[in-house]
């Protein structure tokens, strides 16, 4: 029976080793050297402070700024709670939150008669997505431009130059992440 328990103990302490400490070496030092940026987490660094990732979706509510999904987190944007909010599309509290969101964007620019894109009102499956449609954000030119005393037509450019293609061309949808036209529209004068 000792015999048993040794072989037993070794291949649980060499399997510790080999899955443990050995994989995960291997598999952060490929990353590392293949992707450094993405595998220290896509940090956005400006005048030497991290303002975000690209990866995980940010709470900006300032209207002089283009806001992203809503987020099913709680607080928003906790890429410690990232799940989604399991609501159906029948469910009535799905129901109602869209209605609210869709209040607080026809308050925000009362004067946008344009139908108010989807992305904009439902959260992302993770409750973190960092991009929004090129319709969404389009339709929040309007308040920028002018809460920002900018021209719609220098908006409008802005967002086409930070429309990200489909990836490899046919994966996904054109979509924009919010923090790098955030970051580039405070680089606007």
């Amino acid at each position: 029976m000792f015999h048993h328990l040794r072989q037993s103990f070794l291949m649980l302490l060499f399997l510790t080793v080999i899955t443990g400490v050995l994989y995960p070496l291997a598999v952060t030092g490929a990353a590392k050297t293949l992707f450094p940026r993405k595998a220290e987490g896509s940090l956005e660094v400006r005048d030497g402070v991290v303002v975000g990732s690209t990866l995980i979706g940010q709470a900006f509510d300032d209207p002089r700024y283009f806001w992203g999904r809503p987020s099913a987190t709680t607080p928003p944007c906790n890429g410690a709670a990232s799940s989604g909010s399991n609501l159906g599309p029948t469910n009535p509290a799905l129901k109602e939150a869209v209605e609210k969101r869709i209040a607080a964007l026809r308050a925000s620019d009362p004067e946008n008669p344009d139908p108010i894109p989807i992305d904009l009102v439902t959260a992302s499956a993770s409750g973190l997505d960092p991009h929004i449609t090129p319709a969404g954000a389009l339709w929040q030119v309007r308040r920028i431009a002018r809460d920002r005393h900018l021209a719609e037509d220098v908006m409008r450019k802005l967002v086409d130059d930070h429309v990200e293609g489909r990836d490899l061309g046919i994966l996904g949808e054109p979509r924009v992440n919010v923090l790098r036209l955030n970051l580039a529209l405070d680089a606007t004068r």
